[in-house]
């Protein structure tokens, strides 16, 4: 197989260089390039027939690492190809798995879980890097580090205590960068949806100044060679970032960018100004080149990606028009669409992929879960090209498929989500999925040279697809089939009370129409009709003394239905209730459906 490959790459450099014997030199310079560049390729482990169920461009091949290695966060690939993944397993307890490929046949024969780290719930846990030879990964209070230890796959030192931090819920992740000064970047994320005087709660405004600007939702700059720190330890290098979970320092330009998860729930909180679409499209998430003393606007300002202004938030007075100071806060390179959890960045440095990816960004869009009436969006890894610290081309969709299908209702229906990425050292990218923690390494086969358009224009199709297109106000909105029947169902059991106009009867039950329990959190008004309630209440600043028995016998897809078009309808405006949420409330609550008296 060598001796082809040499015969082959000596064929391409004589057509190369037609000189005199005086260039032979040359002639086995150029000889070697394509020796080089031959043997790496049969150097790649062959890619699975499907390309483990991703759709990539024309050229490239995916191989399944692992299968189910945990819910897996962000990952590093060591210098000999080790595969270092961070996890959050389950509620209690989270840990570190490293994975080695022995035989080169793409598939990880040693796997090793170890570093075991005692958490409260949630996806805290995320960042794992190389830094000068240490693994660096954060939980939810603290940043360790080891030294890897060369030829083992599990690191054999001390574990060190980088920095710990008196986190508060809610944006409780830790991402990590590393410049090339020894500098250490770590984002703490809002404890706040936008800094409201009540967090979430419906037409609450915004604290102005927001106080926890001072220690959160932004980024902090430490010594990456110093332990046992805390946050004075180190600089407030950015501020008015809500949540940051992607970000890469680009070693070409040597500038740190980041990408921030926008606020969430425009119509819930403000439904009489901001609609469904509305609240399913905005606000972006945007795209920062992060420089020292940068300020994002959070919370008083989003970005709307549609009108392309940064816009003043309706709990600071905004309307969904109003502009005002946006324009003096750092501006999107890229503004995406909203809800679509940007979860990783990586800036590609190798040299196995097609020159046009040198320099430019992977990012991984986890998929969104509040879009809501219409199909929920992302679920992909997508490409900006990059020239001179800034994209030169419009984003690209470079790995689909994750998700499993189309149409996702609800997140929980995607098979796998993409959250974390990393580059091997023969240039591989390899993906990382936590709902079933599985491992993806993608490589390139094909003609760097012929690259282009013709693969391109397979994956720009993609983006007709209903889970990325931006969808269609009227067509898209799932919540004409989601309501089908629900007018019947209330029909039947609401309307004796609430009446036909959902105002109630003025005395002993109240009214639907406009209420804040209504259009308010959606497991208490679930509740409501699995348990019933009894007075005294205060709805809209009446009180009301009337009981409301429990409809514990209908169905959970009845309840979703009758929900749904109490809270679609009358002046009501807010996001359907899903089936699978009335399941869940009934589960908590321990109801069984019982046979109607």
């Amino acid at each position: 197989m060598v001796k082809v490959c040499i015969e082959k790459s000596l064929s391409k450099a004589n057509k190369t260089l037609n000189f005199s014997k005086l260039f032979t030199a040359s002639l086995f310079l150029i000889a070697s390039f394509f020796l080089a560049s031959c043997y790496q390729k049969e150097q790649l482990p062959e890619g699975d027939p499907d390309n483990g169920g991703l759709f990539i461009p024309g050229g490239f091949e995916a191989v399944v690492v692992a299968d189910s290695v945990g819910p897996a966060r962000h990952l590093a690939v060591s210098k000999n190809g080790d595969i270092y993944v961070k996890l959050t397993k389950g509620a209690l307890h989270s840990g570190n798995v490293a994975l080695r490929d022995v035989n080169n046949d793409g598939k990880a024969d040693s796997i090793s879980y170890f570093g075991d780290y005692q958490e409260k719930r949630g996806y805290g846990p995320t960042a794992m890097r190389i830094y000068n030879d240490y693994l660096y990964f954060s939980t939810r209070g603290a940043i360790y580090r080891n030294k890897l230890t060369p030829g083992k796959l599990v690191p054999e030192s001390r574990i060190e205590l980088v920095l710990t931090d008196d986190y508060k819920i809610e944006h409780i992740a830790k991402p990590l960068a590393f410049d090339d000064n020894g500098h250490m970047y770590v984002g703490f994320g809002s404890i706040s949806n936008v800094c409201q005087v009540v967090n979430r709660e419906p037409g609450s405004l915004g604290q102005d100044p927001c106080a926890e600007l001072a220690e959160h939702a932004g980024v902090w700059r430490f010594d990456a060679n110093k332990t046992n720190q805390t946050k004075q330890d180190g600089i407030r290098y950015a501020t008015g970032i809500r949540s940051i979970i992607a970000m890469d320092w680009n070693h070409k330009v040597n500038d740190l960018f980041a990408l921030q998860h926008g606020r969430d729930d425009l119509n819930r909180t403000w439904p009489s100004l901001y609609t469904a679409w509305q609240n399913a499209m905005l606000p972006s998430e945007e795209f920062f080149k992060v420089e020292e003393g940068m300020d994002g606007g959070w919370p008083y300002y989003y970005y709307d990606q549609i009108q392309n202004k940064k816009l003043l938030s309706p709990e600071y007075g905004g309307d969904g028009k109003k502009e005002g100071n946006g324009a003096v806060y750092a501006q999107p390179l890229i503004g995406f669409p909203g809800h679509w959890a940007p979860n990783d960045l990586l800036f590609y440095t190798g040299n196995q992929f097609p020159e046009r990816y040198k320099n430019g960004a992977f990012i991984a869009f986890h998929g969104s879960a509040g879009r809501t009436p219409y199909p929920q969006s992302g679920y992909f890894i997508c490409f900006v090209p990059f020239s001179n610290g800034a994209p030169s081309g419009p984003w690209e969709i470079f790995a689909d498929g994750f998700a499993g299908k189309d149409t996702i209702v609800s997140s929980n229906e995607a098979v796998h989500r993409p959250m974390g990425l990393a580059m091997g050292p023969d240039g591989s990218l390899y993906i990382s999925d936590d709902v079933k923690g599985k491992i993806w390494r993608v490589m390139f086969k094909g003609d760097r040279k012929n690259f282009g358009m013709p693969q391109l224009a397979e994956m720009e199709k993609r983006k007709s697809g209903i889970s990325i297109k931006t969808p269609d106000e009227v067509g898209d909105n799932l919540a004409t089939g989601m309501a089908a029947g629900g007018e019947k169902i209330y029909n039947t059991y609401c309307i004796s009370c609430h009446q036909a106009n959902g105002k109630g009867d003025g005395a002993r039950f109240p009214p639907l129409d406009g209420s804040e329990w209504v259009n308010g959190d959606k497991e208490k008004l679930i509740n409501v009709v699995l348990e019933g309630l009894s007075g005294p209440i205060t709805v809209k600043g009446q009180s009301f003394t009337g009981v409301m028995p429990a409809h514990d016998f209908m169905s959970d897809a009845e309840i979703a239905k009758v929900l749904t078009y109490i809270r679609l309808s009358f002046t009501s405006n807010s996001i359907p209730v899903l089936e699978s949420e009335v399941a869940k409330s009934r589960r908590k609550l321990n109801i069984s459906i019982r046979e109607k008296n």
